[in-house]
C-alpha cells in the first residue's frame, strides 16, 4: 500500500511539472508572438483580441465594479472633507453673525443714549455697567461713574429704552444702581391715558407689582407707565413700561428697559427745582418784549390784594 501511494505521488508531481512547463512555453510563445512586428501577426493579434476580449466581459465585471467602488469612495471622501470644511466655515459665520448682532445692539443703545429727547433742564452722564450683585434678595448693578462725575444718591438711571432704577450708594469712581425689580424699590408713576396715579413695588420678579391705583376700573393692560414726579423721587415723564395683568388678576408693569443686556446706563442729573414761596415771585422782574413797564405802586397793590 505504501508503494502504491508513493507511485501515485510521483506521477502527480511529474504531471504538475509537465503542465507548468506547457503553460510557461505557451506564455513565452504568446509573448514572442505579440512582440513580432509583422502585418500578418498584427492581423492575427487583432482577430484574437476581437474573439477573446468580448467574451471576457463577465470576468472583467468584478474588476470594473471594484474600480468604480474605489472611485466612488474617493469621491465620497472628498465630499465629506468639503462638508467638514463647510461646517467649520458655518460655525465661524455664526460666531461673526452673533458678534455683528451684539455690535448692532450696542450701537443702537449708544444711539438711544445720545439722541433721546429729554427735558432741556436735565443733563445726564453715561456710565458702563461693570457688574451686578447676583443676589436673589438684592438686585442692583455697579457703574463706573461716581462723585468725580457729580453723581448723587437718588438720581434716575436709564438704558435708552426706559427707566432702570435709581442711584443708591456713590463712591468716587463707582455708583450702585438699585433696579426697579428690587424689593426696596418704590416708584410713584402715572398710568396713561387715564392719568391714574399708582406705585410700582419691586418684588424681585421681572415684572414689578403696580399697587395703590386710584381708580383701578379706569386702567387697562397695555397702558403706558410713566414716572409721576411725586415726592421728587424722579423727574416726571420717564418711561417705565406697559401695564400687564398676571394670572392672579394683579396689575404688573412690563419694564421697557432691557435688563438682559444692561451695558450702558444714563444717569439723569436731577437737581432740586427752585421753590416759589410767595405769589410776588411769579412777577417777572423785567418787562416782556412788546409790553409797557408796570407801575411799581400798581404792582405792589396787586401783590397785596
Amino acid at each position: 500500500m505504501a508503494k502504491d501511494r508513493g507511485q501515485s505521488e510521483d506521477y502527480s508531481g511529474r504531471l504538475k511539472r509537465l503542465l507548468l512547463s506547457v503553460v510557461l512555453l505557451c506564455l513565452l510563445g504568446l509573448f514572442l508572438l505579440w512582440r513580432i512586428d509583422s502585418p500578418r501577426v498584427e492581423r492575427f493579434r487583432a482577430q484574437v483580441v476581437d474573439r477573446v476580449v468580448p467574451s471576457f466581459d463577465w470576468a472583467m465585471a468584478p474588476v470594473t465594479g471594484a474600480v468604480n467602488i474605489l472611485r466612488d469612495f474617493q469621491s465620497y471622501q472628498r465630499m465629506y472633507q468639503q462638508n467638514q470644511d463647510l461646517r467649520r466655515e458655518l460655525q465661524q459665520m455664526k460666531a461673526w453673525k452673533e458678534a455683528a448682532l451684539q455690535l448692532e445692539q450696542e450701537n443702537a443703545r449708544l444711539l438711544d443714549l445720545n439722541n433721546v429727547q429729554l427735558d432741556p433742564r436735565l443733563t445726564y452722564v453715561t456710565g458702563v455697567v461693570m457688574a451686578d450683585s447676583g443676589s436673589p434678595f438684592r438686585q442692583s448693578v455697579l457703574i463706573n461713574v461716581g462723585t468725580r462725575d457729580g453723581i448723587m444718591d437718588g438720581w434716575a438711571a436709564m438704558d435708552g429704552l426706559g427707566l432702570v432704577g435709581r442711584i443708591s450708594g456713590v463712591g468716587r469712581n463707582t455708583a450702585r444702581v438699585i433696579l426697579l425689580t428690587d424689593t426696596s424699590s418704590r416708584i410713584p408713576v402715572t398710568l396713561q391715558p387715564s392719568g391714574q396715579r399708582a406705585l410700582i413695588i419691586g418684588d424681585n420678579s421681572v415684572a414689578p407689582l403696580v399697587d395703590f391705583i386710584e381708580t383701578p376700573d379706569q386702567v387697562r393692560p397695555g397702558d403706558r407707565v410713566l414716572t409721576s414726579g411725586d415726592g421728587g423721587v424722579f423727574p416726571a415723564g420717564l418711561l417705565v413700561g406697559q401695564l400687564a395683568e398676571d394670572p392672579g388678576g394683579r396689575m404688573r408693569v412690563r419694564i421697557a428697559a432691557d435688563y438682559e443686556r444692561l451695558e450702558f446706563l444714563r444717569v439723569l442729573r436731577s437737581y432740586a427745582t427752585e421753590e416759589i414761596e410767595t405769589p410776588g415771585e411769579l412777577i417777572a422782574p423785567f418787562p416782556l418784549p412788546g409790553t409797557t413797564p408796570l407801575d411799581p405802586a400798581i404792582a405792589a397793590e396787586a401783590s397785596n390784594g
